[in-house]
């Protein structure tokens, strides 16, 4: 299950039922499978429930440490984020060592992953989303969740980013040049791989002609230029330079 999960997230049905699930008492074999005949079908949020009956009818059953991660991927199909991942949570406390242990770490951080937001809000899923891809990348960093956990994290860190770039133009704008200047800061320090690191060097240069830091300014125009040359934001900046800080050297 483990080894193919990744292709199954992308094409898995993402249906489901909202009816009951009636305690009636089955044989192990005979619940699991109904449970992943509904998997099968799309009814993902049903099978979720007939997994978790798996482990209720029998929870020392082989069948019920099966039956729990199968339960968190249903949940996760279903978008049922939550539920996935308390599902995944209450599987490595039980089973920590388990040989499927990375999955149910690589199916937390996929949960929160799929819950990030744009960047006009709060970023406390975003953060979330970070610190579990990069505990995957920590604790299994051969195996395939790892590597994908790697890619998604490039795309967490450039949305951490822009958030970043969002709240210091925010305050330029506000005049609040300071305030700014540390978050253009912040992202220059911490997110220099992203793809907004050029702007946020423009940005500085900017905000230290504006506090009269025109050495400053010219020093982030030049850091700008030797690491991205061909920016349209190197342009801006050169033109900035030139225009209100000429002849001046970089401190």
């Amino acid at each position: 299950m483990a080894a193919s999960t990744i292709v199954l997230a992308g094409c898995a049905s993402r249906g489901g039922g909202n009816e009951d699930v009636a305690y009636v008492a089955r044989d192990v074999e005979t619940l699991y499978s109904a449970a992943k005949s509904r998997l099968d079908r799309g009814d993902t949020k049903m099978a979720a429930a007939l997994f978790d009956e798996v482990e209720r009818q029998h929870p020392y059953s082989p069948w019920a440490r099966r039956a729990q991660l199968m339960s968190a991927f249903s949940y996760y199909v279903a978008q049922d984020y939550n539920q996935a991942i308390s599902s995944a949570q209450r599987f490595l406390s039980i089973h920590p060592g388990n040989k499927d242990a990375p999955y149910a770490y690589y199916l937390i951080a996929l949960s929160y992953y799929e819950q990030i937001s744009d960047v006009q809000r709060d970023q406390k899923i975003t953060e979330q989303a970070r610190t579990a891809l990069t505990e995957v990348t920590r604790r299994f960093p051969n195996t395939e969740y790892s590597a994908d956990a790697r890619l998604k994290l490039d795309l967490v860190e450039d949305h951490l980013a822009g958030k970043e770039m969002e709240i210091g133009r925010f305050y330029q704008n506000s005049g609040m040049w300071l305030a700014a200047q540390l978050r253009f800061q912040n992202v220059v320090e911490t997110y220099q791989t992203t793809s907004h690191a050029p702007e946020a060097l423009y940005r500085l240069t900017e905000c230290s002609l504006a506090l009269g830091l025109k050495e400053e300014a010219v020093k982030f125009a030049a850091v700008l230029g030797a690491n991205y040359p061909g920016s349209e934001w190197y342009d801006k900046a050169y033109q900035l330079v030139n225009k209100h800080a000429p002849g001046v050297q970089a401190s």
